[in-house]
């Protein structure tokens, strides 16, 4: 029974001893998060609206869903200003894009948004996470709250276009082995 209880703890403060020194090493722990995660969520949404064949991105779910088009769209103008904001970096000058542009310009429109969060957040440091600016609405919110919502914005872009994917009988790049 002591052997039963003495293992698993002695992992648990392994464990928690290895997470504190991690933590504690990294100066700017959410500025590195959002660094670490995004190559990943590039790599599966670009190849996810990649995958998308052009015939169907004027396709939506139902009448009040958006095309895959506009979900692009979207995703990158999204990525531009919440990357731009959380990095306390002004936004990319771009051409609007339209969800009616060709899959080729709209892919193109989206890799150099993400291209952007990778420079935004490169410099990005948690020195200014307390800091507000204009959120949605015109809300102040602090530069974290904007942090939190980029990440989440990367995990929900992906599974919308998943969800799509699927919808129209193309497996998704996470789902392939």
């Amino acid at each position: 029974m002591k052997r039963t209880f003495v293992i698993p703890a002695l992992l648990f403060l392994a464990a928690s001893a290895i997470a504190q020194t991690t933590c504690a090493q990294s100066k700017n722990p959410v500025s590195t998060a959002l660094r670490d995660i995004l190559p990943g969520r590039q790599k599966n949404t670009v190849a996810a609206v990649e995958a998308m064949p052009a015939e169907r991105f004027s396709y939506k779910p139902s009448a009040d869903q958006m095309t895959f088009g506009r979900l692009v769209v979207h995703m990158a103008e999204t990525n531009n200003l919440l990357c731009g904001k959380a990095a306390a970096v002004p936004a990319p000058k771009v051409e609007e894009a339209k969800d009616t542009d060709s899959k080729d310009k709209l892919i193109v429109a989206l890799k150099a948004s993400f291209d952007f969060c990778s420079d935004a957040l490169a410099n990005m440091d948690d020195s200014k996470l307390a800091e507000t600016t204009e959120g949605f609405g015109g809300k102040q919110v602090t530069r974290a709250w904007l942090s939190l919502i980029l990440a989440g914005s990367w995990a929900d872009h992906y599974a919308e276009a998943a969800m799509y994917l699927r919808l129209n009988g193309v497996l998704p790049p996470t789902a392939k082995k």
